[in-house]
């Protein structure tokens, strides 16, 4: 079921701002081309993704959302989950010096965007070098090269990934699964000599670092 948005057009602060943004979506669709959820907060527009959730019934991948916030040029009352792939094509359709995003008129239901993240009450865990985030996502994704054979049915696929990816990080609080790695070095979140701290809130995990937050949802809420 699709329904119309009520907001033409998105007021970005400026081109730098539209440029962050486009780059946002491009990272996201080589990760999961599926949807985005814009929701402005005062003149603060927060952008979420997904970059891998359960496919199947009673696999263990984690639910994992990107979250990347930007400058709008004033307040705007805005909550829609519409797709990447129409997003970037309006991004790619805009001038150089244009700001005004059009915001898809379509809109998509996605069981990740149902349920927000808390706003408060996080409490820092641990905090993680991006050296260790990145040697992860790297090992993850060749571990998983291994394990899947040739011609793999999707069952063996999601298994494999919910294997490596659900696996909890050495030696960080919390239990923070590869995934988060994997999310934050495919998003671009990441950068080699910098840092990133771990949050908890109840039951939520989120890891920030200068460039995002990678959100991390329980299984109970799902």
């Amino acid at each position: 079921m699709t329904t119309a948005t009520n907001i033409d057009d998105l007021q970005l602060a400026d081109a730098g701002t539209v440029a962050d943004l486009r780059t946002f979506v491009t990272r996201a669709r080589t990760a999961d081309d599926g949807a985005i959820r814009l929701q402005g907060a005062g003149p603060v527009l927060a952008a979420y993704v997904c970059v891998m959730r359960p496919k199947l019934l009673g696999e263990g991948t984690p639910t994992i959302l990107g979250l990347r916030t930007m400058a709008l040029s004033a307040a705007w009352p805005l909550d829609v989950t519409v797709s990447l792939a129409s997003v970037a094509d309006r991004l790619a359709r805009m001038d150089a010096d244009e700001t005004a995003l059009p915001v898809p008129p379509m809109t998509v239901n996605e069981s990740w965007a149902a349920v927000s993240a808390p706003r408060s009450a996080w409490e820092e865990i641990a905090t993680v070098s991006a050296d260790t985030l990145i040697q992860v996502a790297k090992d993850g994704v060749q571990e998983i090269g291994q394990i899947i054979p040739i011609n793999p049915g999707a069952l063996i696929v999601n298994n494999a990934r919910a294997a490596v990816w659900g696996r909890p990080i050495d030696g960080i609080p919390g239990e923070l699964p590869g995934g988060a790695a994997f999310a934050a070095y495919a998003l671009g979140f990441v950068a080699p000599g910098e840092s990133g701290t771990v949050f908890r809130s109840h039951k939520w995990l989120r890891l920030t670092t200068s460039r995002g937050h990678i959100l991390v949802r329980p299984k109970s809420i799902l």
